[in-house]
């Protein structure tokens, strides 16, 4: 809180009341810093500017994990329409609003039973793009009873379902393979600037040490290995064993068919080879026995002169 209210009263200062300390920046290696400035200088942006305020309510947390693992804090975000993570909050419009009057407005509509003042201001940043916008930044300390309440009552706003699809509490642990908790959610899709603020409030904030924000975030760039080798990995290659020797196996296997059916058809046309041999034998010694006989060509003369021998035999004359 304390932290909270020297931000508000930075913004606070006019231009010339004297020299402003600077303002603090991220400093985390992989997340593209934005330009801060105080909420004096915010306000004083002309009407081509628009103003986003959200809202980040968070409650200590003594619970632990599996019993080992301290939660340290409990940290709302929401889930939004489009997929996207971010916080609670949206567009002010202030030709008619206050910063802190829209925000709260929105928060009604979202979460039903929470009001931020000034002394919740924490920052303001330019965001980066085409559209200029000034991205303001709220935090709020409840207890672990009150943030509970909050996130029951989410559930009967008018915008859960539609444009909220459900609250959530960031992990800020890392478990040991340095991917579980944070790395992992910080690996999600935010909207805007949610992931900047995010990781601005915690270091502000002092939720979390600034070495481990960078571990985290150095942790969601490294290339992920295919969940195929992850698995091999975890049980000591084994599965990836087992099937190289499936593999194998296999081709063992298609090897000893094709020698089998090449040593068949070896043999089918050894048989055949040997069948026609024994045939051409067989017709050669049938030729043999009958060139072999004696008379065979004089049977056969007799055969083909009968019709001659027959009209060449004197016909009887017929008797008186």
């Amino acid at each position: 809180m304390a932290a909270m209210g020297a931000m508000a009263a930075m913004g606070a200062l006019p231009a010339g009341a004297g020299a402003l300390p600077p303002l603090p920046t991220l400093g985390v290696p992989g997340v593209p810093e934005l330009k801060p400035l105080t909420r004096y200088e915010a306000m004083r942006l002309g009407p081509g500017w628009s103003h986003s305020c959200h809202a980040m309510l968070y409650a200590p947390n003594p619970g632990m994990l599996f019993g080992r693992i301290p939660l340290r804090y409990a940290v709302l975000m929401q889930m939004r329409f489009d997929g996207l993570l971010g916080f609670p909050g949206g567009f002010v419009d202030r030709r008619y609003w206050s910063l802190e009057d829209g925000l709260n407005r929105v928060l009604g509509l979202g979460l039903g039973c929470v009001r931020l003042t000034e002394a919740d201001y924490l920052c303001s940043h330019l965001t980066e793009g085409p559209h200029r916008v000034v991205a303001h930044f709220y935090a709020r300390q409840l207890t672990l009873e009150e943030l509970h309440t909050i996130e029951i009552s989410a559930v009967h706003s008018r915008d859960h379902g539609l444009e909220v699809m459900g609250m959530v509490r960031v992990p800020l642990y890392t478990q040991k393979d340095r991917m579980g908790g944070l790395p992992n959610f910080l690996a999600n899709s935010f909207v805007g600037t949610a992931k900047f603020q995010l990781l601005f409030a915690l270091k502000i904030l002092n939720m979390v040490p600034e070495e481990k924000l960078a571990e985290a975030v150095a942790a969601t760039q490294k290339p992920k290995k295919p969940a195929i080798d992850q698995a091999a990995g975890a049980m000591g290659n084994a599965p990836a064993a087992k099937q190289a020797n499936e593999l194998v196996a296999s081709a063992k296997t298609g090897n000893e068919l094709a020698d089998r059916a090449e040593n068949q058809a070896a043999a089918q046309a050894a048989a055949e080879a040997a069948e026609q041999a024994v045939a051409g034998l067989e017709s050669q010694a049938v030729a043999e026995q009958l060139m072999a006989v004696p008379g065979a060509e004089a049977v056969e003369q007799p055969v083909g002169l009968g019709a001659n021998a027959v009209a060449e035999q004197p016909v009887a004359e017929p008797m008186e």
